[in-house]
């Protein structure tokens, strides 16, 4: 990680073992990486906590395989979403320690952070199978954030006997992310059953009318159930992110 490798540079300075033009020199290119089409934020660690995440679509292979070294080279967790498996063999062809998601389509190296807390746990919901890859994104997610994500798919309103049947898992978590397409009613279901914040994610799962995932953004976004904040649309990275923040609030005192 960023911090660790900061340390470790001002150690060997402080130990004589690295003299301080070289520490210079390798501590150049912070607060960020300019690779002329990108910057590498290589300070977000830092900031934020956790690592710059490299969004795929509409870079060229060459361009994600740079990003890809540039943050990996610092020491730190690289994970890129939105990645085919195209991207995945020419990211493993530079770093074989690459690991392919292929439901969540994401590529991963290196080691997320460790598991803070087994008691709370974030739930991660759908409505149909077909809103499973943006599912998988915000589980990965939030488990490469040191988070117990648990799962409870397919439980839709068209038969919401199903969602019932998984009342422990609904009551026991401490955050809930909900994620549908169609007309988007499921996380306001879910919404008025539980006491803990829900995060919903409309999906582009859907006929015609619901323009690509738009009628359950505005269905979501109009829910009369409080409690619930929304994400973009397909946005299953920005809810597992979001989750884990308020999983682990306050996690110290526990």
């Amino acid at each position: 990680m960023e911090k660790e490798f900061i340390k470790d540079i001002l150690d060997k300075v402080s130990r004589g073992e690295l003299g301080v033009n070289d520490a210079l020199e390798k501590l150049k290119t912070l607060p960020f990486e300019d690779l002329g089409f990108a910057r590498i934020d290589h300070h977000r660690h830092l900031r934020r906590g956790f690592p710059e995440v490299i969004f795929c679509q509409g870079k060229s292979l060459s361009q994600i395989k740079a990003i890809f070294k540039g943050i990996w080279n610092k020491g730190n967790l690289v994970i890129a979403t939105r990645a085919t498996g195209k991207i995945y063999k020419a990211v493993k062809e530079i770093i074989p320690e690459a690991v392919y998601y292929q439901q969540a389509r994401m590529v991963v190296a290196g080691k997320g952070k460790p598991l803070k807390n087994r008691e709370k746990f974030i739930l991660v919901i759908t409505a149909g199978t077909g809103d499973i890859p943006v599912a998988e994104e915000a589980k990965v997610t939030a488990e490469l954030m040191g988070n117990r994500v648990e799962t409870l798919y397919d439980v839709g309103i068209a038969g919401i006997h199903r969602l019932v049947d998984g009342k422990e898992l609904l009551i026991n978590a401490n955050v809930l992310i909900v994620i549908a397409g169609m007309e988007g009613a499921l996380p306001g279901v879910v919404g008025g059953l539980v006491e803990k914040p829900v995060i919903a994610v409309p999906t582009s799962v859907g006929y015609g009318v619901g323009f690509k995932g738009f009628s359950a953004l505005i269905g979501m976004l109009s829910s009369c159930s409080p409690g619930i904040a929304v994400v973009n649309i397909d946005n299953g990275f920005g809810a597992g992110y979001l989750a884990s923040i308020i999983n682990q609030m306050n996690m110290e005192e526990i």
